[in-house]
């Protein structure tokens, strides 16, 4: 008996929307992390790309625990000698949420040609309506039972 390999030109892509709204971004980021990379599906292989279309919504609803919104820093390069650019993540969140979303989970995902590929299936979103209803996106809902 031989062992199934999946071919990334066969795999079936579905899209999901997940809500963000009241729960903790890392806690979003790691479950579109999941979804991104195909974990969620029996043929799963990790050197395959075999991940789903990821829907973010109300990314600005999404909430940092602790003192994060101060203390937490995104730091960025511009390739300059000594320009280390740094942003507080409450003006972060203020100006650009669907970025912060969007960073944390490019976080999590794999560093390498797979995970660039993977992040490109990834719509983060401010505010609750998006123009993908064409492809029929359904609310993934997570092993607890809640959206």
């Amino acid at each position: 008996m031989s062992t199934y390999m999946p071919k990334s030109n066969n795999v079936e892509r579905k899209w999901y929307i997940i809500d963000a709204a009241g729960k903790p971004l890392g806690r979003t980021a790691v479950k579109a992390a999941n979804l991104l990379r195909g974990k969620n599906k029996p043929t799963f292989t990790p050197h395959v790309d075999c991940g789903d279309h990821v829907i973010i919504i109300n990314c600005e609803k999404a909430i940092l625990t602790g003192k994060k919104l101060t203390q937490k820093y995104h730091y960025h390069h511009t390739g300059y000698i000594g320009h280390l650019k740094s942003t507080r993540y409450d003006k972060l969140m203020k100006e650009h949420p669907e970025k912060a979303m969007h960073l944390a989970v490019k976080g999590m995902l794999q560093s390498n040609s797979l995970g660039r590929k993977q992040i490109t299936r990834l719509r983060a979103i401010v505010g609750s309506s998006h123009n993908h209803e064409a492809q029929k996106p359904e609310m993934w809902k997570d092993a607890e039972g809640s959206k």
